[in-house]
């Protein structure tokens, strides 16, 4: 492991509270949450060595001083989030004090009065936290009134017919797109003036697929056409992933598959600008009930996903790290609450260091994995609600949101390793889909915004990419009044566009059909029924196959994913799949336990995730290295025959490190200020490596290796 100055920003962490011991976790960014002794924390963590950052809620907060009044002297109590029977939709379940907000001209005009005062005070960033306006929502008078600006016609009941519930997501996606310039661009005018520092500004948002199974509407790719936006955080979590999905027939959770796609969906919100993304991951989560072990495995789940997509190598590596170190949740037989166990403390610092260290250009996949992309559109948001009466109703109520699983998992569970591809892309980056040679895409559950996607989409298949396209042309939102069935064109539905864009009939049967140098293949299914019914699930996949056979490249599903990046390595073996394990060969270490133990040849049962570091890709050009450590490594210094660092984390926690040197250790010390410490060293022959560990401090503990 390396040294690494701060200012790289490649891991952070969010918390409410102030400084404490307990929880220095010793990331780069310390984001401090909320405007309440703000002053005050951020002095502590600078302290620290910190570089802090701001967050605060853009849709819900303790705005009081705006609801009554207080701010301009109107009151603004219609401006919260209602839902149809007339009752404010709010963050907080038990007082109902807290409502989401409408983001009108005037709530942007005192959320940046009080972000004034956070540049004011110092902060090198600005993170405006999920913004979210609610699929149910869409009474309040605010939003009425907003609806006759942006529509210039009479707001119209979203509940009532699909059109009223497109328009009605279409306007909740573009307020909350206006509030957010607004902010930042005034805001980076008023530090530049006051200050001559311009300030940056993230999104810290939930991924387009957890909010159209949450049913919740947000910016999310449209924050590509505001230009004072710098990056995002991934709000991706074991909270959001464990949220339960259908394939094959069987709802259940499958925390790791759904994380893969979240981060991959939320990966395309930078792929090709220089905007930065953060992948959030958290030990435990919202719900307190769950047990340390589930919360373990689960952390795991997400960590091991996100690791999948090596465009991105930033990390919030904890979300109110105050209730991870000093919380209490259930043991495992549920008769009491517990802190955090040591070896998952120990060994969550770990991971998190290690995430600092994932930068790197030397990735390959070690499986024989095949890529194909999925398009989704943010239009998916807009069609989270059908009416009474629609064939579609009841499944609307849920949260499986089963038209996407339907396409995508099945070919995440035969190995495949499905992107999910951000469909209005393709009109603001000229050679977006180049890099994809096979997509599928459905206008079932979406639509295009306009008929130059469909334009785009067909230059690309002509091109040589092979296009699946799966759908029956029975969704009710085909109805609604857009481009394709207004003016002079009469299309029954937005494929059949694409269809004659390629050259084809629009009234094409099932099969494969050649558009210039590409393909395009047709099924006639709906891709919800896909994910509930095992025979059309088997049916897709026998095409998808046919897909790869026409093309002379040979498929074989499989349950196992491998990938490398640099000396680390990810490795999953799915369940509801094949069985056998995947085998890596070779000498690793094993980095999801606190003993750091070296492992030959180990094998990854189905259903679990790993990561390791595989010894063969170590630096083996210097006499010794620091392999992996529970704390941030500073002051490293190195001889022919010795290894000095210092070491910080965290207090009352076990600190652990394997370290390679070129010989046998003679002896290991720890200190802590002017104090030896007690220390357990462990040396393995045969790679040459030594477990040490020690306790932590976050004042640092010097460890010096003679070997």
């Amino acid at each position: 492991m390396k040294e690494y100055d701060r200012r790289e920003e490649r891991t952070a962490f969010q918390e409410a509270h102030d400084y404490d011991e307990r929880y220095d976790i010793q990331a780069d960014v310390a984001i401090v949450y909320g405007l309440k002794n703000l002053k005050e924390r951020i002095s502590h963590w600078k302290k620290r060595g910190y570089i802090v950052h701001l967050m605060t809620g853009i849709s819900w907060g303790n705005y009081k001083d705006f609801l009554n009044g207080k701010f301009d002297g109107r009151n603004h109590r219609d401006e919260g989030q209602k839902g149809s029977d007339g009752n404010v939709i709010s963050h907080d379940v038990i007082y109902h004090e807290i409502p989401y907000m409408v983001p009108s001209v005037s709530f942007s005009q005192y959320l940046a009065k009080n972000l004034k005062a956070t540049i004011d005070a110092g902060v090198e960033a600005i993170h405006l936290e999920e913004p979210e306006f609610w699929v149910a929502g869409g009474y309040s008078e605010a939003f009425k009134r907003e609806w006759q600006i942006f529509y210039n016609e009479p707001w119209t009941d979203p509940q009532k017919t699909c059109e009223g519930q497109y328009k009605a997501s279409k306007l909740k996606q573009y307020l909350y797109k206006r509030t957010i310039d607004r902010l930042c661009a005034e805001l980076k005018e008023y530090s530049l003036i006051k200050y001559g520092k311009m300030i940056r500004f993230y999104i810290p948002t939930h991924s387009l697929i957890n909010y159209c199974q949450w049913k919740i509407v947000s910016p999310e790719s449209s924050l590509l056409d505001v230009p004072s936006v710098d990056g995002y955080i991934a709000q991706i979590w074991t909270g959001t992933s464990r949220v339960r999905n259908t394939y094959r027939g069987i709802c259940r959770e499958r925390t790791f598959e759904t994380a893969f796609m979240e981060y991959g969906i939320m990966q395309e919100l930078v792929s090709g600008t220089n905007r930065n993304m953060w992948f959030l991951h958290d030990p435990i989560e919202d719900n307190p009930h769950h047990t340390w072990k589930d919360y373990r495995e689960n952390y795991y789940r997400t960590v091991a996903a996100s690791l999948f997509h090596p465009q991105i190598s930033n990390y919030e590596v904890s979300p109110w790290p105050n209730r991870v170190f000093t919380g209490k949740y259930p043991n495992e037989d549920g008769s009491d609450k517990e802190g955090m166990p040591e070896e998952y403390r120990t060994n969550l610092l770990t991971v998190m260091h290690a995430l600092r260290d994932m930068k790197t250009d030397d990735v390959e996949w070690i499986t024989d994995t095949k890529t194909v992309g999925v398009i989704l559109s943010d239009t998916c948001m807009f069609q989270r609600f059908y009416p009474e009466g629609d064939e579609q109703h009841e499944d609307s109520l849920t949260v499986m949101w089963d038209p996407f699983f339907g396409l995508a998992m099945p070919l995440l569970k035969s190995g495949i390793c499905v992107r999910p591809v951000q469909l209005e892309n393709i009109g603001r980056y000229p050679g977006y889909f180049d890099g994809y040679k096979k997509l599928v895409l459905s206008y079932e559950f979406m639509k295009p915004e306009a008929p130059d996607i469909n334009n785009a989409i067909a230059e690309w298949v002509k091109n040589g990419g092979e296009l699946i396209y799966v759908g029956d042309g029975k969704d009710s939102f085909h109805k609604i009044r857009h481009w394709w069935n207004s003016g002079k064109a009469d299309y029954s539905n937005p494929a059949e566009h694409l269809f004659e864009t390629l050259g084809l009939s629009r009234d094409i049967g099932e099969g494969v059909y050649e558009a210039g140098k590409g393909t395009l293949t047709f099924i006639s299914a709906a891709p919800r029924k896909i994910a509930k019914n095992a025979d059309l699930c088997d049916k897709y996949l026998s095409v998808i196959k046919g897909v790869f056979a026409g093309n002379n490249e040979p498929f074989y599903p499989s349950s196992h994913f491998a990938l490398r990046r640099g000396k680390y390595v990810v490795a999953a073996a799915l369940e509801e799949a094949e069985n056998d394990p995947l085998i890596l060969h070779g000498d690793y270490i094993d980095m999801f336990d606190d003993k750091l133990p070296v492992l030959t040849s180990p094998e990854v049962c189905p259903g679990e995730v790993r990561l390791f570091i595989d010894l063969s890709k170590t630096d083996r050009s210097s006499p010794s290295e620091i392999l992996a450590a529970s704390g941030r490594i500073s002051n490293v210094k190195t001889g022919q025959r010795s290894l000095c660092c210092k070491i910080k984390a965290p207090s009352e926690m076990n600190g652990c490190m394997r370290i390679r040197t070129k010989r046998p250790p003679k002896f290991v010390t720890a200190k802590t200020g002017s104090e030896n410490t007690a220390t357990k060293s462990i040396y393995d022959k045969k790679t040459g490596t030594t477990y040490i560990e020690f306790p932590s401090s976050p004042k640092g503990v010097a460890i010096k290796i003679i070997f």
